[in-house]
């Protein structure tokens, strides 16, 4: 019997590592010096700053920084990955035969990309796909007994999910009842209760070999060309491989291993789609996906994408996606494009009246819990996102409508959110989710004992001092030791994102010039930065009321940044915290 995986560890603080003072209570935590021996090969060639930022992010020597630092090589054998073989044989026989495959998937990018990914490439090969994207509002995630029963009446002989299904034992059960075959495709938290599928795909199940733990975009990636494969089809990845990257980045998949090659192979590939969907929805965002980063997916093409189940239906966005007409590509992103702008005001609206909620106590608490019949589920995500920033702390933000409480939670590092959840399943009328972040619904009736009790769990289990916001430090590094030569080499660490962060670096004694606050309501804080003859351009985001005073000196922490805002995609400082410099 396959069991679900253990529970991670929380994050210890490095051993060794120097503590400072930031501002607004932050800290900042240099990280001490690795050893790094295991380097010693390298020759000149490799920089010491790169070997020390190489050894923080887990490569272990010489020929591991090569392979690291080189082109992406040979991804990981699909074989790997667990009932992967099962699903790909069951798809084949649906191919050959043209049977009808229905696909569920979940309302956000992750899904919406996975099952662009499962329609076109179940179409090609000779199935007809039937694809279904729940509502947000009136369904919720996953599979429901209801879909399941349509779908079944349009005649799909199997199910496949996509970024969902793990838990869904009833919904899988009627399935099989109704005759169809279930597949799962997805990366959420395995349950105790396992679902009766022909085939579980997720790189999470206990005993896994696979290495990394791909989004359900990277999961259907990899069933798709395994069945070209096996049905000894010929198949151009590069298309779908811009997706991969698109849903990777925006569900905060770890870039590291087979996701960090997954998501250099697609920033490659965006660069030449020919997707009218993709292209439509760059002009409008005034992209160019030319010089496409994980921000460009993360900040501009994720949000929009969206933006449609979060405040209309995701279907608008897997039409997008697969429309090849381009009148219609552009109709659909501009309708993306107005929800979109609906979506931040809502949002904005939304983090005020969670912020006016919080009493004393509830600030204090070490969870934070909002209910509130005013916050659409629709948003509920971003706004406990920006509770957990503010509050450096987990926090679930949660729809009180017709009965029913409908959450979304996020987290900090240090702490399993979903583990939380295991833990209270008498609680919830259906929960899930992974490490950062998860989504339960419950009786509303019992929002107090769940409160309660969920407050009391992670009070026990987390630390005190993992509440205060910290920033991870690589090394100190002057700004006049900034070159073009470190630039490229920095960049070849990327992409960013979840796993693999930005280099994070230090700076004393840096001369502030020329500040203003920038940005809606004045929260951002723009300026220059001066260190001999060297200077920066430099942006601080929500960070204005922390300024030091023009001519002043300062300490940073600080990573660099493309501005694709105002700077025509020029390089400058993200300073991600800033104070008075220390006397000497």
């Amino acid at each position: 019997m396959i069991h679900s995986i253990a529970e991670e560890a929380p994050q210890a603080a490095p051993v060794g590592a120097v503590i400072l003072a930031g501002s607004n209570g932050r800290r900042w935590r240099l990280l001490p010096p690795p050893d790094l021996a295991r380097f010693a090969d390298a020759g000149p060639g490799l920089p010491p700053l790169m070997r020390v930022l190489l050894a923080h992010r887990a490569v272990r020597d010489t020929a591991d920084a090569r392979r690291y630092l080189g082109r992406p090589g040979e991804l990981t054998d699909p074989a790997l990955m667990p009932n992967l073989d099962v699903a790909v044989e069951r798809l084949a026989r649906a191919c050959r035969d043209g049977e009808t495959v229905a696909i569920i998937g979940d309302f956000d990018v992750d899904g919406v990309t996975a099952t662009t990914i499962l329609v076109e490439g179940l179409g090609a090969l000779g199935a007809r796909s039937v694809p279904h994207i729940p509502n947000r509002f009136t369904e919720g995630y996953g599979p429901s007994v209801a879909a399941v029963r349509q779908l079944a009446d349009r005649g799909a002989t199997v199910l496949v999910t996509a970024d969902c299904g793990t838990s869904s034992v009833a919904e899988l059960a009627e399935a099989g009842r109704l005759g169809m075959d279930a597949v799962v495709l997805d990366h959420h938290t395995v349950p105790d209760e396992l679902p009766p599928a022909l085939a579980l795909v997720n790189p999470k199940l206990a005993g896994s070999r696979y290495g990394s733990e791909p989004a359900a975009c990277g999961v259907a990636y990899k069933v798709i060309h395994d069945l070209h494969e096996r049905l000894g089809r010929p198949y151009d990845p590069a298309e779908h491989r811009a997706l991969v990257a698109l849903g990777t980045v925006c569900d905060l998949a770890p870039l590291v291993a087979e996701n960090r090659d997954l998501v250099r192979l697609g920033l490659e590939a965006i660069g030449r789609t020919r997707r009218s969907g993709l292209l439509a929805l760059a002009e409008v965002a005034r992209a160019d996906l030319a010089q496409a980063t994980p921000d460009t997916f993360g900040w501009v093409l994720g949000p929009r994408l969206n933006a449609a189940g979060r405040m209309e239906h995701a279907r608008l966005a897997l039409e997008l996606l697969l429309t090849d007409s381009e009148p219609r590509a552009r109709s659909l992103a501009q309708t993306l494009e107005a929800l979109n702008l609906a979506r931040r005001e809502a949002t904005h609206a939304a983090i005020e009246e969670a912020r006016a909620s919080l009493s004393e106590e509830d600030r204090a608490a070490p969870l934070i819990v909002v209910a509130s019949p005013a916050i659409s589920m629709g948003i509920i995500g971003p706004v406990a996102s920006r509770l957990v920033e503010e509050h450096w702390r987990p926090a679930i933000v949660m729809q009180l409508v017709d009965g029913e409480g409908r959450a979304s939670c996020r987290s900090i590092p240090e702490f399993d959110i979903t583990a939380l959840l295991r833990r209270h399943p008498d609680l919830f009328l259906r929960f899930g989710g992974h490490r950062a972040a998860a989504g339960f619904s419950i009786d509303a009736a019992r929002l107090d004992e769940v409160k309660a009790r969920l407050i009391a769990d992670v009070a026990e289990r987390l630390d005190p001092a993992s509440l205060v916001p910290t920033i991870d430090v690589d090394a100190k590094l002057h700004l006049g030791e900034v070159d073009g030569a470190l630039l490229r080499w920095l960049a070849r660490l990327g992409p960013h994102g979840t796993g693999n962060p930005t280099p994070t670096f230090l700076a004393r004694g840096v001369r502030v010039s020329g500040a203003r606050a920038v940005g809606q309501g004045g929260e951002h804080l723009q300026f220059t930065l001066r260190e001999g003859r060297v200077s920066w351009r430099a942006i601080s985001f929500r960070n204005a009321e922390f300024a030091v005073p023009d001519g002043e000196l300062a300490d940073i922490v600080y990573t660099f940044k493309r501005d694709d805002f105002g700077g025509r995609g020029t390089l400058q400082l993200e300073v991600l915290d800033l104070r008075p410099a220390e006397s000497a």
